[in-house]
């Protein structure tokens, strides 16, 4: 169950109720009444809490769970422990998700002003902003209604940010144009100068860069990761993209819409990254390449050629996933034989 010291619960809901939020199919009318107070693990749960079955692994823990009412797929009902009311869902995480937010919605600040923060007086901050201690924004910044900019947050000058986005402690951002309702975690880092050089035998002169990050609506990025500017064309996330903790994106850059790369990605300039791809983490892409449109692509792999759409891929150099695993198997087999 959350710590009240930093969650604050609503509802009660009753099962019935969740049902419907959860777009979830309750498996017994006759439970709808039943009143659910919280959410919870399967282990931990008890009569009055709302847990969830979506991997496999927990089938068990399913089997013995204590909660009141449960999401899970219709496959499993069988196992399902007796009293337990159920509420059927081909996306059971998804459900949960739902559900979830019911009993954790935002915690939406009022409209406040830090004393200390530094706001020039061009820049133009919409209604019901909340700006906390040490900020600084910039020269003709355009902020939408409804910001949340936290401590010693760095707006820079001219950036823009739609309606309903929070930047987190300490992030830093410049020569971008933010959507809305965007999600900036703290420490990152955008619209910073692209690794742009030309090498000669006089050595290494700095390209200049000339283009913006173009964030669109609903973008998260997690903590201290880093979005260079384009050179010339923008970098640019796509809508409703979900980026890890400690992510580095090269200039030039476009990812798609709905894409989702995990912690430690790296993506190198002039990339492309078509809609619904996933990246493992610490996966790393050379520059100038094409990943297709639902392409999955293994943590840790090193991805040197352009991916088709709708394939997954392994290893470095990687390859298509089963060909990775033929692979492996095939080395531990002569591993095995040069040790008899």
């Amino acid at each position: 169950m959350a710590d009240a010291r930093f969650f604050k619960v609503q509802g009660p809901f009753t099962v019935g109720q969740i049902a419907a939020i959860a777009k979830a199919e309750l498996a017994d009318p006759g439970l709808a009444t039943r009143v659910i107070t919280d959410v919870a693990p399967l282990e931990a749960a008890s009569g009055e809490h709302l847990s969830f079955l979506d991997n496999k692994l927990y089938v068990d823990a399913f089997a013995r769970t204590q909660a009141g009412a449960c999401i899970v797929a219709a496959e499993h009902k069988d196992r399902a422990p007796a009293g337990t009311a159920l509420l059927f869902s081909q996306y059971p995480y998804r459900s949960y998700a739902l559900a979830a937010q019911a009993f954790y919605p935002p915690v939406k600040a009022a409209a406040s002003r830090h004393p200390s923060a530094i706001i020039d007086p061009s820049a133009q901050l919409g209604e019901g902003c909340v700006i906390e201690a040490g900020v600084v924004i910039a020269a003709r910044a355009v902020l939408g209604h409804g910001c949340h900019i936290g401590p010693n947050a760095v707006l820079g000058e001219a950036i823009e940010l739609g309606e309903g986005c929070t930047v987190g402690a300490c992030a830093s951002l410049s020569h971008c144009v933010v959507g809305a309702r965007v999600t900036i975690f703290p420490g990152v880092r955008i619209g910073q100068a692209g690794f742009g050089f030309a090498v000669s035998a006089e050595g290494v002169t700095k390209v200049p860069q000339l283009g913006r990050v173009v964030i669109e609506d609903d973008v998260e990025i997690g903590a201290n990761t880093t979005i260079d500017r384009g050179a010339g064309p923008d970098t640019v996330i796509g809508r409703g993209t979900m980026i890890d903790n400690l992510v580095q994106i090269g200039h030039n850059v476009r990812i798609g819409k709905g894409c989702i790369l995990a912690g430690q990605v790296g993506v190198s300039g002039s990339t492309r990254i078509e809609d619904y791809a996933m990246l493992g983490g610490q996966a790393g892409l050379v520059g100038h390449l094409t990943i297709g449109k639902g392409a999955r692509i293994g943590a840790q792999a090193g991805i040197f050629r352009d991916i088709p759409a709708g394939e997954t891929v392994a290893g470095s150099p990687g390859v298509p996933v089963r060909q990775f695993f033929r692979e492996v198997a095939a080395v531990q087999r002569l591993a095995k034989g040069k040790g008899k």
